[in-house]
């Protein structure tokens, strides 16, 4: 079977999906932070080889906004998963603080637009990449001001932009897609019609 959802279906939220994707944001956060420590760490060692390859490490921080719209396929289910797993990560302690929400912001937001152009109808494995993608370059464009990255030399914004798109495609829209896929075949998802799309 095909990943798609015919555009006929209804677009609005049930309760069952703002639960599910509730557990998921949750879930996610702790992924997040737990991933602070992890991926930070391989983040600064990429940095300290040439500066922007610590882009490759980011896309597990992604990870909310595919997984939430590849299971709950509604508008805004990319936003509302990666923005809450922003929070739930914050909330923990990080070293970021309040920066981690608007990053969640601009991350969900960057995953969405590619659903909003395919009018969430396709959620096969290249449109997941390409939100993961996108949801890097959303977190690209934040750092120019939030990190202080404007300042940096375009050399460093390019590779910062690759690693992050190509870490957004393969960490965020590859292991979404492929976590999506592997919940579906346990029945959890029997409710939704990622759980019939496999």
């Amino acid at each position: 079977m095909t990943n798609t959802t015919p555009l006929t279906n209804s677009r609005s939220w049930r309760v069952v999906d703002i639960v599910v994707a509730a557990v998921l944001g949750v879930a996610c956060g702790l992924i997040f932070f737990v991933w602070n420590t992890v991926g930070y760490a391989w983040f600064k060692a990429m940095d300290a080889l040439t500066p922007g390859l610590g882009g490759l490490a980011t896309g597990i921080w992604l990870l909310g906004g595919i997984l939430g719209m590849m299971v709950i396929r509604r508008p805004g289910a990319a936003v509302f998963v990666e923005l809450l797993g922003a929070i739930t990560s914050a909330l923990l302690g990080n070293i970021w603080g309040v920066e981690t929400i608007y990053s969640g912001i601009a991350q969900g937001l960057g995953a969405e637009l590619v659903f909003l152009v395919t009018r969430y109808r396709s959620f096969r494995l290249p449109t997941a990449a390409m939100a993961g993608a996108m949801a890097g370059a959303g977190a690209w464009c934040l750092e120019l001001f939030t990190s202080g990255n404007l300042q940096m030399g375009a050399a460093f914004l390019v590779i910062y932009l690759v690693c992050l798109m190509i870490s957004g495609a393969v960490l965020a829209g590859g292991v979404g897609w492929g976590l999506t896929r592997a919940l579906a075949r346990t029945g959890v998802l029997s409710r939704f019609a990622s759980g019939r799309d496999i």
